[in-house]
């Protein structure tokens, strides 16, 4: 079992070594992240400019490969040419904080298993729900047991798509965290209003705002789990296709070729 892990965070991420050090014992590892944040990044690509790839000598990180791209850079690069063979599993996260509801349209941790998702290859996005780090190595311990569940009892490929989920655990003490949840993803409200402030040259200059809070948080739910105190587990996948609303399209004529 050879599993790739990347992350948002950047290599130095308290929740990327986590994460390693927790699966390590269940395949080889090889490890591909950026080298800086990216948080928000989405599936964004860097065509604007070559990417550089670096490997760490020495220390815990040793062996971790970095490049100053995107998530999806990271997982693209590995998936077409730089690794020998491609992986049979995508790992990324730790991320520092939920990406629960539309989140999952932003995140970089998410965009990183949805490339290797693209490839063929199954993915797997890990999310801690509070930021700071609290109960990483019990979160760690979590992920290793759903990754270890994942190569036990592998999903099924529907239709030819690798499985694709997205996980987030509560800051909690491993002994809490054996509870999970399969989910659907809820929704959030509006996004909070951008923080305009000033420049020193006193031009208007804005910051986005906070996530919304939860709108649809009910039963089955990513947001109602992770308020029970569950590990939420998000079966998704790329087909963004309202296939209802092609339907009622073609029988209203909207069809002209």
């Amino acid at each position: 079992m050879h599993i790739l892990i990347s992350n948002d965070d950047g290599y130095l991420a308290p929740g990327l070594l986590a994460l390693v050090k927790a699966i390590r014992p269940l395949g080889k590892i090889t490890v591909i992240a950026p080298e800086q944040n990216h948080s928000g990044a989405s599936n964004s690509l860097t065509l604007s400019r070559p990417l550089s790839i670096h490997r760490v000598a020495g220390g815990e990180r040793d062996g971790f490969i970095f490049i100053n791209g995107t998530p999806t850079d990271c997982v693209h690069v590995a998936m077409t040419g730089f690794l020998e063979e491609k992986p049979d599993l995508v790992v990324s996260g730790i991320n520092q904080g939920e990406n629960m509801g539309e989140d999952v349209l932003y995140s970089g941790t998410v965009a990183a298993a949805v490339e290797g998702v693209m490839f063929g290859v199954p993915g797997i996005a890990f999310s801690q729900i509070d930021r700071g780090w609290a109960r990483i190595d019990d979160a760690a311990k979590a992920a290793h047991d759903i990754v270890a569940q994942m190569i036990a009892k592998p999903l099924s490929k529907e239709e030819g798509n690798a499985t694709l989920l997205n996980v987030n655990i509560p800051n909690r003490p491993y002994a809490d965290l054996n509870r999970w949840r399969v989910t659907r993803l809820g929704n959030r409200h509006h996004s909070q209003p951008v923080v305009v402030q000033q420049n020193p040259r006193n031009e208007p200059i804005y910051w986005i705002g906070a996530a919304g809070d939860a709108k649809d948080s009910s039963s089955g739910t990513d947001f109602h789990a992770i308020d029970d105190g569950c590990i939420s587990i998000t079966p998704m996948q790329l087909d963004l296709t309202h296939h209802a609303r092609l339907a009622a399209m073609r029988a209203n004529g909207w069809d002209r070729g």
